[in-house]
């Protein structure tokens, strides 16, 4: 009622309560869980590496959703580096980071371009800049995976192109960052030792995960994956073998975690070839072609080395 006139005022509107949103709903049409998925299928152990993966996938999801009801704040820092050993599955993850950054729409192609020092620096004066401006060309619109990437930085040579290279990356790192996610990976010692001398680059690297090694049980397991790939399987003796041939290779120099254990497979292949070849006067089984008996993995040199070569 209004003092004055003695009408009666029409209620004011109420400001209509925006709709919640459904988290379930974003999280399946991104397809995000399926690259999840895969990851978990593809790669044995490395819990902390998936989870903070997850942790990733979690933040840029989220980050899609405050968009769309105006709560924007600026893209999330996205550049990565990855730590750890050969062999503990750095560029796998890379290329599935690679697919959630581009189902989340963070990145356009959602293509993983891998290189290494000498793909981005030259062996002269002039050559550098158009190598790594190539290499970048070629990763725009997804991720750039630079492996062993303290190479790059090598201040005891004057000569060097290193640095040249680390410029143009800094640049491209900042001013195209909605168009490019870089990860840099290789050792961890080198890899602090090489953002401590780089503090450029470690400020735009938002994301530091170190992957583990893998236990002796979980490059069983690795084993076994590998071999169902191909369709062949161990024998029950030649699983005893395997396994005693992982505790022993962890031990010796150079050891690449997965990357050994197929190559390991590679051999005992090869060695089991030669043993059905050698009695081709006898039918061979579909179980004879699928079968890897435990002669082909005591073969092996690691034995002899260990001094343990009994069967």
């Amino acid at each position: 009622m209004n003092a004055m006139t003695g009408t009666t005022e029409p209620a004011a509107e109420a400001t209509p309560s925006p709709e919640p949103l459904d988290l379930e709903a974003a999280y399946r049409d991104s397809q995000v869980a399926e690259v999840l998925e895969r990851l978990d299928r593809e790669l044995i152990g490395l819990t902390p590496v998936k989870s903070r993966i997850r942790d990733i996938a979690a933040l840029l999801l989220i980050d899609k959703l405050r968009s769309a009801v105006g709560l924007a704040t600026g893209a999330p820092a996205l550049h990565m580096s990855f730590t750890g050993n050969p062999g503990t599955g750095k560029t796998t993850v890379a290329m599935r980071m690679a697919e959630i950054l581009h189902r989340l729409g963070y990145v356009r192609k959602g293509h993983l371009v891998a290189v290494t020092r000498d793909d981005l620096v030259g062996q002269y004066i002039g050559h550098t800049a158009p190598k790594t401006r190539e290499v970048l060309k070629r990763a725009m619109g997804g991720v750039l995976f630079i492996d062993e990437a303290y190479y790059l930085y090598r201040p005891e040579n004057e000569r060097d192109y290193g640095q040249e290279a680390i410029e143009i990356l800094l640049q491209v790192m900042e001013n195209q960052r909605d168009d490019l996610v870089v990860i840099f990976a290789g050792y961890k010692a080198q890899m602090d030792t090489f953002f401590h001398s780089n503090p450029g680059l470690s400020s735009r690297v938002a994301h530091h995960i170190d992957f583990p090694d893998y236990s002796g049980e979980e490059l069983l397991a690795i084993a076994h994956l590998m071999l169902e790939q191909m369709h062949y399987r161990l024998s029950s003796g030649a699983e005893q073998a395997l396994s005693a041939y992982i505790e022993l290779r962890r031990q010796q120099p150079h050891f690449a975690n997965a990357r050994s254990i197929r190559n390991a497979l590679d051999r005992a292949r090869l060695r089991q070839a030669s043993r059905l070849f050698a009695r081709r006067g006898a039918p061979l089984s579909r179980d004879d072609l699928q079968t890897i008996e435990t002669a082909d993995i005591r073969a092996s040199r690691v034995f002899a080395e260990a001094g343990t070569d009994e069967h």
